[in-house]
């Protein structure tokens, strides 16, 4: 068989199992968010159990993310050079014998934190790389809706991490919660690294020295990098302050909270699903983002309104800025994909989430210094300027047919 012939054979392969490969991604994505997500699920039983301070465990609960945030570039360069399957399979097989290490015995919490964020690094893998597998292997009339099937892992990963460890931790312990995270990491890189199939890799235009130009060279992805990072500001000015909002504003029980919460959750997943068929419809990504930005400017003002006038209306308020804030994630990080090209499209995905993610982690500190005790209206008008921001730095332009 010839070299020829050989690809023909892994393309023909990976085309007819593309849709098991965008589920083992979903799956990958899932188990990490599994676990990053998921430990603050077991912060009570740090406390009661393990006798942490508040202020150990919160250490605890962020060295996931601080790992996963400096890791992320590296993995996406990383899934360039050699391939999704391997550095997918490796990242999170690490991270759930990392976390298997850490359910087997009581640890001092340095040690704790350093597991944790050395398991955050790994599983930082699977962001980029599970990513780019889609890429590679749905054609573009059909990535977005590939692209937003595995946005959802998100919400799936929290779902998880709420039904499965408050239990485990209540009966068994801390310890014994955090294996269910690590038993599902290292199930899902054992059948990524079975059935899992890399798409080929054209050769892009080269330089004379031999590597493929940088699109970083450009102004377009660095703006789709910024205006990305300003739209999660009002996407997690609701995910952080809705809860306490409606317990101490609207004076709701938690559980009420947490029920309506999960409800939108589950509407915003279905949000991110709508965004990439109707990208893939369209057949850009750029034109449906600027136009959820619009959307989600108007909806943060709406909130805004709500909370000063009545209460029906912010809760409605509420539930479409749950929808329409994360509908452009799955649009951003496919089109910063498809403008990078292949050769870059793993350290642009990268790039792109760490964006997002240093957002995020601002966001809650310096939009809680806004709302002070009462001031919730003003912070969500404050939170509305970021999308509207957002709207002019979108590339749309950049966007060829």
């Amino acid at each position: 068989m010839t070299q020829v012939d050989g690809m023909r054979a892994i393309q023909e392969k990976g085309t007819s199992r593309r849709w098991l490969i965008l589920a083992l991604g979903l799956a990958a994505q899932t188990a990490s968010c599994s676990f990053l997500y998921g430990l603050p699920f077991l912060v009570p039983a740090m406390r009661d159990v393990e006798g942490l301070t508040l202020a150990q465990a919160g250490t605890i609960v962020a060295a996931p993310s601080i790992g996963l945030l400096l890791t992320l570039i590296v993995w996406g360069a990383a899934a360039d050079r050699y391939g999704e399957r391997l550095i997918m399979a490796l990242g999170l097989g690490v991270s759930g014998l990392l976390l298997v290490y850490a359910g087997l015995g009581a640890h001092p919490v340095g040690l704790l934190f350093g597991v944790f964020l050395a398991a955050g690094a790994s599983t930082a893998s699977v962001n980029a790389a599970s990513g780019r597998v889609v890429l590679g292997w749905f054609p573009k009339e059909q990535r977005g809706v590939a692209m937003g099937i595995r946005q959802t892992a998100q919400p799936l990963g929290v779902g998880v991490a709420a039904l499965g460890l408050p239990p485990l931790a209540e009966r068994w312990g801390f310890q014994a919660a955090v294996l269910l995270p690590a038993g599902l990491a290292i199930v899902v890189a054992l059948l990524v690294a079975w059935l899992v199939i890399d798409p080929p890799r054209p050769a892009p235009p080269a330089e004379p020295g031999g590597k493929p130009p940088s699109p970083y060279r450009g102004p377009t992805l660095w703006r789709l990098h910024g205006a990305s990072a300003l739209l999660v500001v009002p996407q997690f000015a609701v995910s952080a302050f809705a809860p306490v909002y409606l317990v101490s504003v609207q004076h709701w029980s938690s559980l009420a909270a947490g029920w309506y919460l999960a409800v939108v959750q589950g509407l915003g997943a279905l949000g991110r699903l709508g965004s990439g068929w109707w990208s893939d419809r369209v057949g850009s990504r750029l034109r449906p983002m600027r136009v959820l930005a619009v959307a989600s400017c108007a909806v943060m003002l709406l909130v805004a309104f709500g909370d000063s006038t009545w209460p029906w209306l912010v809760l409605l308020a509420l539930a479409l800025g749950a929808v329409i804030t994360v509908a452009d994630n799955g649009l951003g990080f496919t089109a910063s994909a498809e403008l990078a090209g292949l050769a870059w499209a793993g350290r642009a995905m990268g790039t792109q989430n760490t964006a997002q993610n240093v957002a995020a982690a601002l966001t809650p500190p310096l939009l809680g210094l806004v709302i002070g005790d009462t001031r919730y209206a003003l912070a969500f008008c404050v939170a509305a300027i970021f999308p509207a921001l957002a709207i002019a730095l979108i590339p749309v332009r950049a966007e060829h047919p």
